[in-house]
């Protein structure tokens, strides 16, 4: 069995100690990710079970022929030798190792050829040949042309796609290409380096269900919440150098790390205090000859602390908007809107109706024109046919992936922050840098020497920090790690008002989101009143149906679309929704006295099994009793427990059978 294993590896980069001691083990169907701050070693804890590094000490362990791939952050594709090569070409690039063993397949076949005696050298070659055999059949060269297109349709080429040059496709494309080519390999071990950042929701399902399927081993760094819970079953986290292992999933490690944390930072606070009560004594009494042995013990005492270091990455950060200025009750309404690029319609007959304080995901595939009626909204595009109006006092602010490229110039990453940081937030202004990855020195960068990434957080930041009550914002969280998503999905679940957006984290969605418009290329749009869950529940529900149900447009529902979460039950919602598809979708009265039913029941159902929990206490108790020696010879006594017993059976009997009735109307519901 391939692996790869790790045992007492350190490495120091100058004073600086990447890793101290670290062990890993990684084999065949390993599933593992690999957390922590940004900027403490994970990339290069990457390179170093890739064989790009080597550690400065310790053991690194790789079976003898154990093939590994690696995923860096940034893939760069080819050289210019190979620029013109099309992207099923350079995906083709995948099988190349299998070139070389087939060269040496046809070597040994020439030897055996010759052989004429039945020796153990000619056994060797009999074995070599058969295991180059297994490796190529195994490494699915044979069908490579099924499996390149399987993999680039999966993670979002069309077939016209595969046959353009891969250089004329966007920075993040050609990451799918570097992608699909590290899956094409179908090496022992995967070592994938973000994977997701680039990918739409559902290029990333598709990966979660390759990677389910896949036999050898991976281990991810990925700022995906939801794709790290439904692929890993343990956790690496790299911390102030030192690789600490957690089994079970993502989200049982963040549990445990939580409890953790809040030990250590209370152990800080602690240590903190202590500090700060040492340096107050030695500074008062320094120069007093009286207090000199207090104060050289003080001294020892101080030197004799071993701090603890908390990295800026997991400080606790909280964000709050600027109060948004206040709208009236519509916030965008949008009549017959239409939008199209030559003969390409993206968006037809598009009637909505958008809320103050409501959290609005759009989803669909790539294509369907999410990112264009964002760019609609926001007013950076006014070419469309049809109505869009905002409401009144509605004021917008628009964040989309190109922002970050008209900042330039000489000005300091804080003086950029702080040119539109309203008053009340300068003083807590590094901490919101912090918040958004700008830390330490970083902070004192020029705009114009930052990445594309950088850039694109500073901007992000930059519009947050303006007053507004309407944030458009396309595809937020790309450049964030876990940290500073959390830090901005607290910010936008307490913000008064409304929040339009794009994103391919499942997870930010699930969190942020009460209303959900799915876009389709040639469809109509959809609107659904619930959360991301409602959502794929009902497009689940109407599955099931068939072609009969169809989820009710967006025109149908703008009228009844209300601020607030969805509400109810959500199973329930998809049935009632998929049943009343057939003679029109409800009136909006009529759905709001549904729910108000469905609540009601609810809520009995609640009291009823409460109450028999009650009586099932209160009966075992009065048994009890009954068993004891003491009340045998008091009649009176035993017959008044007797009759308790028997109106706890009665009021039980009638309460079983009024549960039936609720569960029923539940169901019915």
């Amino acid at each position: 069995m391939a692996f790869v294993q790790f045992t007492d590896v350190s490495l120091a980069f100058g004073a600086r100690d990447i890793l101290k001691g670290a062990s890993l083990f990684l084999a065949q169907g390993s599933r593992a990710a690999l957390a922590g701050p940004n900027g403490v070693g994970k990339s290069t804890l990457m390179k170093i079970a890739a064989g790009i590094l080597k550690p400065d000490s310790g053991e690194c362990a790789i079976t003898k022929g154990a093939r590994i791939s690696y995923l860096p952050q940034m893939a760069v594709l080819g050289s210019e030798r190979t620029a013109g090569l099309s992207v099923y070409e350079e995906a083709e690039k995948a099988f190349s190792f299998a070139a070389g063993l087939i060269e040496r397949q046809e070597e040994l076949g020439a030897l055996l050829e010759s052989s004429t005696e039945d020796d153990g050298a000619t056994r060797r070659l009999l074995e070599e040949h058969a295991a180059i055999q297994e490796r190529i059949e195994g490494s699915g060269y044979w069908n490579r042309g099924e499996r390149l297109r399987e993999v680039l349709r999966g993670l979002g080429f069309r077939e016209a796609d595969l046959e353009r040059p891969a250089r004329e496709f966007s920075g993040g494309w050609q990451m799918r290409v570097a992608l699909a080519k590290v899956l094409l390999e179908n090496p022992d071990v995967m070592l994938l380096d973000e994977p997701t950042n680039y990918l739409d929701l559902e290029a990333r399902s598709w990966l979660e269900g390759f990677l389910a399927d896949y036999a050898g081993g991976v281990l991810v760094v990925s700022h995906d919440r939801y794709f790290l819970d439904v692929t890993v079953r343990e956790v690496y986290e790299l911390w102030n150098g030192r690789l600490s292992r957690y089994p079970g999933s993502y989200s049982a490690y963040e549990a445990r790390r939580a409890q953790e944390l809040e030990a250590t930072f209370e152990a800080w606070e602690r240590q903190q205090e202590e500090v700060a009560r040492l340096e107050e004594f030695i500074r008062r009494f320094r120069y007093q000859a009286t207090k000199a042995s207090l104060v050289q013990s003080r001294v020892k005492q101080l030197e004799k602390i071993v701090p603890i270091e908390i990295p800026e990455g997991m400080k606790k950060i909280h964000f709050s908007f600027p109060p948004a200025p206040r709208s009236g009750k519509v916030t965008v309404k949008l009549a017959g809107l239409e939008k199209s690029y030559g003969a390409n319609r993206v968006i037809q007959g598009l009637d909505l109706e958008i809320e103050r304080g409501m959290k609005v995901a759009f989803v669909g595939p790539n294509g369907a024109g999410k990112s264009t009626l964002m760019r609609l909204i926001a007013g950076a595009d006014r070419e469309y046919g049809g109505e869009l109006r905002f409401g009144s006092g509605v004021e917008a602010a628009y964040f989309a992936q190109d922002t970050a490229d008209l900042m330039d110039g000489e000005a300091s990453v804080e003086e950029e922050a702080e040119s539109l940081c309203p008053t009340e937030l300068l003083p807590k202004i590094r901490n919101l840098l912090g918040a958004f990855l700008f830390r330490g020195d970083d902070i004192h960068k020029s705009v114009r020497m930052l990445s594309g990434g950088e850039r694109s957080r500073l901007a992000l930041l930059k519009m947050l920090l303006r007053p507004a009550n309407l944030l458009i914002l396309d595809e937020p969280t790309n450049h964030l790690d876990l940290t500073s998503k959390d830090v901005l999905l607290e910010a936008l679940r307490s913000f008064e008002g409304t929040v339009l957006f794009v994103s391919h984290d499942r997870s930010f969605i699930e969190e942020l989101a009460d209303r959900v418009l799915e876009l389709e290329a040639g469809a109509a749009p959809r609107w659904y009143v619930g959360d991301y869950r409602y959502f794929l529940e009902k497009k689940a529900a109407l599955a099931l149906e068939g072609e009969g149900a169809r989820a009710e447009p967006a025109a149908a529902q703008a009228g009844r679309a209300k601020a607030g979460g969805a509400g109810g039950t959500r199973a329930a919602e998809a049935s009632a929704a998929v049943s009343s598809s057939s003679s029109g979708p409800p009136s909006y009265e009529e759905e709001k006295a549904h729910k108000a039913r469905l609540r009601k029941l609810q809520k009995r159902e609640e009291e009823i099994l409460s109450r028999l929990e009650a009586i099932g206490a209160q009966k075992a108790a009065a048994e009890r009793e009954m068993g004891l020696p003491s009340n045998y010879a008091d009649g009176a006594r035993m017959k008044k427990l007797a009759e308790a017993v028997e109106e706890l059976d009665r009021e039980a009997l009638s309460l079983n059978a009024e549960w039936e009735l609720v569960a029923a109307g539940l169901a019915e519901a």
